[in-house]
């Protein structure tokens, strides 16, 4: 049971407890008319104060404005604007540069690597060769744009992006979950505050046939036709369905607050409308496991995560494949320093960049081998097979929580009837012992047993068809009902 669930049923049972007792209570005689039995249906009827939704109304509601599916499908949004990432490395890449340099222009034939960390070595290979360096500075400068675009990747590009998707995959398949709790969470909440009516409504009567009673027994005490204590218990049976009573309004007021909040809406309460028909007829539970297994979300979750890190152990493996590039630049430069041989010298002494030249080219480029790729790669494999069996695990589970919920609803369901034969019992019980007591053959005792007994068996009526209603909402949840 959600925690919202466990917070109305507790209040609903504490205010049921309070009014019910029967073993100490001892209300006097009086006539009194077997009332109707408070249903769900009964007391459907809502509060013209607050805002009613009925049930399609609130899920419709819950739906479009329930924060926490809101949250759901932005992040689906997010995964699929992430998905892109991948894709745009197709695009062509452009960059634009102007440079302006001063500095030794000392030129020799040293060979060297370019080194990484941020160390930038500028190329003088232009300049006069020298056995020994000057310190004397000369202008360089250079200014250009440049274009590279991808050509042929070998599905490297695809794998990354069928990753993406993948884990696009796993965030709607949680949404869908999500959309479930949500569903099951307005449903329980609508049916508590009806439950909440029908126990209020018992309370209510078992606080008017009590003040019946001890305003009768208190006539018959100032009357001397009866004993004091006939009074005294009368007034203590009172003010115990009186506390039973407020209990009980404090029960659905709370249970009014937490359909709001399941709901989405910004009241502080919201009241449930007009009781839905009959919860529809079980499946085989043979077939209901099948269907479930085929569209619960949370098995299609399992199962999304298993493919997105198989997909992201392929896109690993990718990195090692070739690339094919066209690259093309437009520069103008100029340097100040002599040039090598017979050349001329840089107009401006290297303060413009007027020597143009331009370049277009395929760059094929294959990392042959990377140890750190090869070892992502095993480490997402094996993260497969833990994938695999998480998807067992959450099938297991799963199955034996349609099992539980099937016996749940069959159980509610079950019951229902004898808790209603046992409220149409005690009423008729409650009527002959108030008829013995009016004729003088029964006791005060007898009496206040019968009352306790009819109260608890009417409120009895109620939880039962919450928990029929909420075990079938339940074991809807659980076969992906609607899904």
């Amino acid at each position: 049971m959600s925690f919202r669930g466990r917070v109305v049923l507790v209040l609903l049972t504490s205010a049921a407890a309070v009014v019910s007792r029967s073993a100490d209570a001892q209300p006097a005689a009086g006539p009194q008319a077997p009332a109707p039995s408070a249903t769900v249906a009964d007391v459907a009827r809502p509060d013209p104060t607050l805002r009613s939704f009925t049930l399609e109304e609130a899920l419709t509601y819950a739906r479009a404005h329930q924060p926490e599916l809101r949250a759901a499908v932005a992040r689906v949004a997010a995964e699929q604007q992430a998905a892109e990432i991948p894709r745009a490395e197709w695009y062509p890449t452009v960059g634009a540069t102007a440079q302006l340099f001063g500095g030794t222009a000392n030129n020799t034939t040293g060979t060297y690597v370019a080194p990484g960390g941020g160390m930038d070595i500028p190329r003088i290979g232009g300049t006069r060769s020298l056995s020994s360096g000057s310190w004397r500075p000369y202008p360089s400068t250079i200014a250009g744009v440049g274009l590279n675009q991808e050509v042929f990747d070998f599905g490297r590009i695809a794998a990354r992006a069928a990753a993406a998707d993948a884990r696009v995959d796993i965030e709607r398949q949680r949404s869908k979950s999500m959309l479930l709790e949500v569903t099951f969470d307005v449903q329980e909440s609508y049916f508590a505050v009806l439950a909440a009516k029908a126990v209020l409504v018992a309370s209510d009567d078992a606080y008017e046939r009590a003040r019946a009673h001890r305003d009768l027994a208190k006539a018959g005490v100032d009357a001397g036709l009866r004993s004091p204590i006939e009074g005294t218990r009368a007034e203590a049976d009172l003010a115990r369905f009186d506390i039973g009573r407020i209990r009980a309004r404090g029960g659905l007021a709370t249970a009014r607050g937490v359909f709001a909040a399941t709901v989405g809406v910004t009241d502080a309460a919201l009241d449930a409308g007009p009781a839905p028909q009959t919860p529809v007829d079980l499946p085989a539970l043979e077939h209901a496991i099948q269907l479930a297994s085929a569209r619960d979300p949370r098995i299609q979750e399992a199962i999304a995560r298993l493919r997105a890190e198989e997909q992201r152990t392929r896109a690993i493996g990718a990195e090692l494949r070739p690339e094919l590039s066209l690259t093309g630049t437009l520069t103008g430069r100029a340097g100040g320093a002599p040039p090598s041989g017979n050349g001329e010298s840089a107009d401006a002494n290297g303060w413009l960049p007027n020597v143009a030249n331009w370049d277009v080219g395929i760059v094929f480029s294959w990392p042959l081998f990377d140890g750190v790729i090869s070892a992502r790669k095993d480490a997402s494999r094996s993260l497969e097979e833990v994938r695999r069996q998480e998807l067992l695990v959450v099938r297991t589970q799963h199955v034996a929580v349609i099992r539980g919920a099937y016996v749940a609803v069959d159980v509610a369901r079950t019951a229902l009837p004898g808790l209603q034969r046992a409220a149409l019992a005690a009423r008729a019980n409650y009527a002959q012992a108030d008829a013995r007591f009016r004729a003088g053959l029964g006791t005060s005792v007898e009496l206040a047993d019968a009352e306790g007994l009819r109260t608890d068996a009417e409120i009895q009526v109620a939880l039962g068809e919450f928990q029929l209603a909420r075990a079938r909402s339940q074991f809807g949840r659980a076969i992906s009902e609607g899904m």
